[in-house]
């Protein structure tokens, strides 16, 4: 179905190409997983198979790469559009009508299809995707997560051969996701259609997958069985880490899998018991004095209530992951805690009400990181930004600056703010949003684009302003990113509180906010793999065992040689 021949591909102003003498093939009806880490060039091999590459993106392209037989260096991606379905990653970009039932039609409209056809499809469309209710909602009111699936629907409605996803999951909650992915996956194993997937949250995919390509960073492109593929990969998602930390020859793809290889082959651990959970979801504190008191606090948009009377306090030197399906209210609170929205109820940081503050006040009171943060940058370069914000926080020049590089993120002070990958993005947003010093430091989604070294990164910066006594509220879809990072977790829905309690148990009594860990060794009281290292440590009566699964044999292709080879896991 889908050809690579040789391919290079170079960015503009580049010397080498981000992708080198790539030779791989995608067969006919397989899900096919993406991976590697931020700016290996995922999106860049994504983009030349519906033609945005080289016809749109100003990329040079060397090779072929052909769709159900065509070569996209003759077809643009127009004249792949029957055949081909993007997805990337910003659906509101994408959008070119306003109401959702619009937009699952557009694609159909352009396509030629009869009013019955397209009537039919867009029904059958918005079931599958569990979205019927916001037919004639307009595409701007939705959250992040709704307009991802609006994106999906309408691209599925028109019925292509292949469809291209770009982190399609990173806005949905852990059910949603679930939902979207196995629509998706339905349609793969029932019509046969070939689905090329690129995702930072491995853990949510990878069971799916029939095949996967690593881009390692250095040009080649490495394709084989998604097994093998993870066992080579430095994308380590929980399994993976599970099987190092335990020694297992083969990579567990599901939790099923995991649970069936302890099951059969051990080994015996000592692991506490399953947490008593009738009082687990009524958060004390543990002492530290209260920084911020929300009482009653209500958000309304129109006729919609966002938030419906929440009242949590929040305490120093914690961090808080706010947690729930899309729409459920978490950001709508966030910039309600910020006093960037209109909102009723009682509001105190610190003492005073961020509403009512001069901006420098406010910015002392309470810092909020978007869940895109390239809204807030809009300067022509680093320098100029951090500079800014030394300004508007008045606080002595290079201040920001110092910020940045304290944070692990010294970013050459001429690059301009649009030409840095998420990570590097977010980075300095939080730079400049912590030159004030805030209170309070609100991050919403803020894991969207980055991989797994750069979450652990983060985990590290977010425990460091805790330790200073910052309290962190963290809006995220990411249970393994929560689990990591946050001691305290507030689950929304319909804008109130449903659970409020400390993270192992809100996310032990769910199975949707669960991480993997925990439902491999359920009953078990457990969240990350170091607990299972810990664990396994103490049944051996040793300390630091070694964390290697190896040798691994593993059969792969270096697409960038076109050969298949064994490679030896390190």
């Amino acid at each position: 179905m889908i050809h690579f021949d040789g391919v290079s591909i170079t960015q503009p102003d580049a010397v080498e190409p981000i992708i080198s003498e790539a030779t791989f093939s995608i067969a006919d009806g397989d899900l096919c997983l993406v991976m590697g880490r931020t700016g290996t060039g995922k999106s860049t091999l994504l983009g030349a198979i519906n033609g945005l590459v080289p016809h749109s993106s100003g990329a040079t392209l060397a090779g072929e790469v052909t769709v159900a037989g065509r070569s996209t260096r003759t077809h643009r991606p127009r004249d792949l559009a029957d055949v081909v379905g993007w997805v990337g990653q910003n659906p509101l970009a994408g959008f070119v009508t306003d109401v959702v039932e619009d937009e699952v039609a557009y694609g159909m409209e352009q396509l030629g299809l009869s009013p019955s056809v397209m009537r039919k499809r867009v029904e059958e469309t918005l079931d599958l995707l569990g979205i019927a209710e916001l037919r004639r909602r307009s595409l701007l009111e939705l959250s992040g997560g709704q307009q991802q699936r609006v994106a999906i629907a309408a691209v599925l409605a028109a019925q292509p051969r292949v469809l291209v996803l770009d982190e399609p999951t990173s806005a949905l909650d852990p059910t949603a996701a679930q939902d979207v992915l196995g629509a998706i996956t339905t349609l793969v194993h029932d019509v046969g259609l070939t689905v090329v997937l690129a995702e930072h949250r491995l853990e949510r995919v990878m069971q799916e997958a029939d095949t996967a390509l690593w881009l390692p960073g250095d040009g080649r492109v490495v394709t084989g069985p998604a097994a093998d593929v993870l066992a080579l990969a430095d994308t380590r998602p929980p399994l993976v880490e599970l099987a190092r930390a335990m020694g297992w020859t083969e990579i567990p793809l599901s939790v099923r899998a995991a649970r069936r290889r302890i099951r059969d082959h051990g080994p015996d651990l000592r692991l506490p018991a399953a947490p008593e959970l009738r009082d687990a979801l009524s958060w004390r504190g543990n002492g530290e004095p209260v920084t911020a008191e929300l009482r009653d606090v209500q958000v309304r948009y129109d006729d919609v209530a966002a938030v419906a009377g929440v009242n949590l306090d929040l305490h120093a030197g914690t961090t808080v992951a706010l947690m729930g399906r899309n729409g459920s209210g978490k950001s709508s609170l966030l910039w309600a805690l910020q006093g960037a929205v209109a909102s009723s109820g009682q509001i105190r940081v610190a003492g005073s009400d961020p509403r009512r503050v001069d901006d420098e006040e406010a910015r002392r009171l309470v810092s909020l990181v978007p869940q895109s943060p390239a809204d807030l940058l809009y300067l022509a370069d680093v320098d100029a930004e951090c500079a800014q914000a030394d300004k508007e926080s008045d606080v002595p020049a290079g201040t920001a600056r110092a910020m940045l590089q304290r944070i692990g993120a010294d970013l050459p002070g001429d690059r301009n703010p649009r030409d840095l990958s998420e990570g590097q993005c977010l980075a300095l947003v939080l730079a400049i949003q912590l030159a004030a010093s805030p209170r309070i430091v609100c991050l919403d989604e803020p894991t969207r684009g980055l991989d797994y070294t750069m979450k652990h990164e983060l985990t590290r910066i977010i425990a460091s302003l805790a330790a200073e006594g910052v309290c962190v509220v963290v809006s995220t879809h990411d249970v393994e990113f929560a689990a990591q990072t946050a001691e305290r977790t507030v689950v929304l829905a319909e804008g109130e509180v449903v659970a409020d309690g400390s993270t192992r148990h809100v996310c032990s009594s769910s199975p949707s906010f669960a991480p993997q860990v925990t439902k491999v060794f359920h009953p078990a009281d457990v969240m990350t793999v170091t607990e299972i290292k810990c664990a396994r440590d103490d049944v051996a009566g040793v300390h630091g065992a070694e964390d290697t699964i190896g040798p691994v044999v593993s059969p792969v292709t270096d697409a960038s040689q076109g050969a298949s080879t064994a490679q030896v896991m390190p």
